[in-house]
């Protein structure tokens, strides 16, 4: 996957606004004025959220008829968590060499408790 789609895809994370859209649109296609419904802002400023949403490629509008339903598409998001999961497992790894570390310094404060 291209860094540049990535720093797009986390653009458009970056602005709660959008997430709560694609949160919304999680759980089904939603017209642009019902996606607008629960944001205190113009229709103007909701299609500019859903431009850089679509940029990003993580929505889709469509049409049928008068409709033009929002659809989320997940693929970048998936990229997302495919590259978070790296450092997951980094960090994951870290945690258990510090307990292997904390428990050998137990098992020798033991032993050392029993010698003197």
């Amino acid at each position: 996957m291209s860094t540049d789609h990535l720093s797009a895809t986390f653009a458009a994370l970056a602005d709660p606004t959008r997430r709560a859209i694609l949160a919304r649109l999680a759980s089904g296609a939603a017209s642009v004025a019902e996606i607008g419904k629960p944001f205190e802002m113009s229709a103007p400023a909701v299609t500019k959220h859903l431009k850089v949403l679509q940029r990003a490629g993580l929505i889709t509008q469509g049409r049928q008829a008068q409709w033009r339903p929002c659809r989320l598409e997940a693929k970048p998001l998936h990229d997302v968590a495919d590259w978070v999961e790296q450092y997951r497992r980094f960090w994951e790894q870290s945690l258990d060499r510090l307990d292997e570390y904390l428990q050998q310094l137990q098992t020798k404060e033991k032993e050392d408790g029993r010698t003197e």
